[in-house]
């Protein structure tokens, strides 16, 4: 433990995506080998950390609001300092630092390093901008900076990678995160080493199928079989899935590796070739149908998700129903409907032809209306079988347990509630399906 140099309580709200989560336990990492305490009760803080999301107008809004509640602790409890850190400081700090007078120091994506040393100035009466390179690997003498993690015990994230070099015309990512860096193999394994019993380990990046092509060579199937190795981890989960990089080595590693659950996330965005050329995307419809085919041949009861932006612009009705038809053919296990974000400093922001908000909003919903009937298909599939559930804890509004099958992804997919006289959670437990609805199953235990 280093020297505590000060003796302050600390809390942290994290604000975005599950990469943004792993940033944030940095940060924790950081305060606890400072021999300071951590709480999660706001009131309660000395210092609170706002771990900001940038990626979209609503996250930005959300960010200094969060920010500005932060402020109104000054007022009301204990709190001294307030730190605001992640994307929003890493991308805007020219706009921010002068704007959002109420906060104390402004740290960037990969800046935990730098959190004591700024709070030492600020506590000598400084405002202290110390927003570094995002690209800078959150290392130390080789190895990844250490995590307080925010997660249940069950399971855990593990961050390959950083950045993106993928520059979707839509996204902010790449000017905001710099372009994509892979974290060393060794570091990973040794992160994932440090993690105790892990159920469910669950790999994140802004692309994970192009980790190690910074380096010279795709290196994601030896990563996966070296973590596979580790006697502490049981299962891996894969999100953040680029189609075009689904070769045959990984769907092997997939269907012949039974610690890798037959699951992938695969964001599309879109399936009409031109609004996908438009989006900077690479692949077209015939393309991806043509790969999910060949993921459910190849590994049987593999369980799919995805994600599309409705109304991007230019985008006509015609293409909307075309998406439609789509989604109706492929069938997804799980899938997100967003509508688009105009994104100033993006290329899609000057395009003409920007649809109107409404029109979105219908679309979207129609996009989930599909959705939710392939959902319901899929689901009562499972009806009178029996699947191996996860649990996650008690649901105390329905008391019964809840948990998750393996095609079912923490926050972001359905879950199984299950009844049983007793379940602990972080334990696999063979549940008898008893009925579907359109994104939960409902079940007992055997």
């Amino acid at each position: 433990m280093e020297k505590q140099t000060l003796n302050k309580t600390f809390a942290l709200i994290s604000l975005g995506c599950d990469k943004n989560r792993v940033d944030g336990e940095r940060l924790l990492g950081e305060i606890a080998a400072h021999g300071c305490p951590i709480t999660t009760d706001l009131f309660k803080a000395q210092v609170l950390i706002v771990n900001t999301c940038a990626f979209l107008t609503a996250a930005r809004e959300e960010a200094i609001l969060s920010v500005l509640e932060g402020s109104r602790l000054k007022e009301e409890g204990k709190l001294e300092k307030l730190v605001v850190t992640g994307c929003l400081p890493q991308g805007y700090e020219e706009e921010v630092f002068p704007a959002l007078t109420e906060a104390d120091v402004f740290l960037g994506t990969a800046d935990a390093k730098e959190l004591f040393p700024a709070l030492e100035r600020a506590y000598a009466g400084e405002r202290v901008s110390a927003v570094g390179m995002a690209t800078r690997l959150p290392a130390e003498n080789g190895n990844l900076l250490p995590r307080v993690l925010s997660t249940p015990d069950h399971y855990k994230f593990l961050k390959i990678s950083e950045g993106c070099s993928n520059h979707c015309t839509y996204c902010l990512i790449p000017s905001i995160r710099g372009k994509y860096l892979s974290y060393p193999m060794e570091a990973l394994i040794e992160e994932a080493k440090g993690l105790g019993r892990t159920e469910e380990l669950i790999l994140v990046a802004q692309d994970i199928t192009r980790y190690g092509e910074d380096t010279g060579e795709n290196k994601l199937v030896p990563l996966l079989k070296k973590l596979s190795e580790l006697d502490n981890i049981c299962h891996i989960r894969l999100l953040y899935c680029y189609p075009e990089k689904i070769g045959e080595e990984l769907i092997a590693e997939i269907r012949d590796n039974p610690k890798i659950l037959k699951y992938l996330d695969i964001p599309l965005q879109h399936a009409e070739d031109r609004v996908l050329k438009l989006m900077g995307r690479r692949g077209t419809r015939a393309e991806y149908l043509a790969l999910f085919v060949r993921l459910r041949a190849q590994i049987p009861g593999i369980a799919l998700r995805t994600t599309f932006i409705s109304g991007f612009p230019t985008e006509t009705e015609e293409e909307h129903k075309s998406l439609l038809a789509f989604l109706r053919e492929a069938k997804f296990m799980n899938c997100g409907c967003f509508a688009y974000s105009r994104e100033p400093n993006t290329p899609a922001y000057k395009l003409k032809g920007q649809v109107h908000h409404a029109t979105k909003q219908r679309r979207v919903k129609e996009l989930y209306a599909v959705q939710r009937e392939i959902s319901r298909a899929n689901l009562e599939a499972f009806v009178g079988k029996t699947l191996h559930v996860l649990c996650d804890g008690i649901d105390m509004e329905r008391s019964c347990f809840v948990g998750r099958a393996y095609f079912q992804a923490p926050d972001i997919d359905g879950v199984v509630y299950f009844t049983a006289n007793e379940a602990k959670e972080g334990q696999i437990y063979p549940v008898s399906i008893d009925r579907a609805e359109e994104y939960d199953l409902f079940g007992h235990l055997e």
